[in-house]
């Protein structure tokens, strides 16, 4: 009972999940941060308090809905714009896939280009 438990929690994609997952909650709380003490103030000080709680259609609360979407759009363009972004640059720059092996036939055709120029320079 317990070995097969130990196989399930030893497989590497369960052990990467758990960290992703912890991880994902930490900069949740970077990115909220983000959004409500830099980004959200900033909006404030120029068009006004950003805040549409107060805005009801009778008995619904639709300030706090649209409170809640701008947040959201606020913490996915700031994920965008200051993680995606920037990552994808250094990626681009700095972890480029090494570029493919010859295959048997590239390496053939070269051999015979090799032995064909040598031949062209002694002649």
């Amino acid at each position: 009972m317990f070995s097969g438990f130990r196989t399930f929690i030893a497989r590497g994609n369960v052990l990467d999940l758990a960290v992703g997952v912890i991880i994902g909650a930490a900069f949740g709380a970077v990115v909220d941060s983000l959004v409500k003490d830099v980004i959200t103030p900033f909006i404030g000080m120029i068009a006004g308090q950003p805040d549409f709680s107060a805005w009801k259609a009778g008995a619904v609360n639709i300030g706090n809905f649209l409170n809640a979407i701008i947040a959201f759009l606020l913490k996915a363009a700031a994920l965008y714009y200051f993680i995606v972004v920037p990552f994808n640059r250094f990626a681009a720059k700095y972890l480029a896939p090494p570029p493919p092996a010859a295959t048997p036939t590239e390496l053939l055709l070269t051999d015979i280009r090799d032995t064909l120029k040598r031949q062209s320079a002694v002649r």
